[in-house]
């Protein structure tokens, strides 16, 4: 794991810890990457409520509530799709805050939805509210999955920075 994933890690165990939050993942084309990294710091089981793969449609729809109709109208690697996966995630999994990655890391496409390669979805949030983030060049399927990862830590900690100012003023 790179110095950079592991220091998000730590700045998000820190920011767990200090609020008594739980966080919990929900991914698509990472594949367990962001959960890992959650996990890379001693102590995650303290804040990290566990993690879905959700690779196929059917697992969306079926653990995360991700509705069929959006799937079908907007595809799996979408903002919309994105965002279910957030709320799917905090409420399967009981947890405060969730990340979702949706997307295309490479070498080809899914579906042939006319999605390009490298376009990947990251959101981040509550049931409640959810903020999201489009990734969208292709540097090779290894360094796309690494920016997602690291991307997805940031914009979670950038939404709970953004929380605790609204809730301080």
């Amino acid at each position: 794991m790179e110095l950079e994933t592991k220091v998000l890690s730590r700045e998000l165990q820190q920011r767990m810890y200090d609020n008594g939050l739980t966080i919990a993942t929900a991914e698509s084309c990472t594949g367990g990457r962001v959960a890992q990294a959650v996990i890379a710091t001693p102590g995650a089981s303290k804040y990290f409520k566990g993690g879905v793969i959700c690779y196929s449609n059917d697992v969306k729809e079926n653990l995360l509530g991700v509705s069929s109709e959006v799937l079908a109208e907007k595809s799996a690697v979408s903002e919309e799709v994105a965002i279910q996966m957030v709320k799917g995630a905090c409420e399967t999994l009981k947890a405060d805050y969730a990340m979702a990655v949706t997307g295309y890391a490479g070498p080809v496409a899914g579906d042939n939805d006319g999605v390009p390669v490298g376009t990947i979805w990251l959101a981040c949030g509550t049931k409640d509210k959810t903020i999201t983030l489009k990734l969208n060049e292709d540097y090779g399927r290894d360094i796309n999955l690494a920016i997602a990862t690291n991307s997805s830590l940031r914009q979670m900690l950038n939404f709970i920075d953004a929380e605790k100012d609204t809730t301080e003023e």
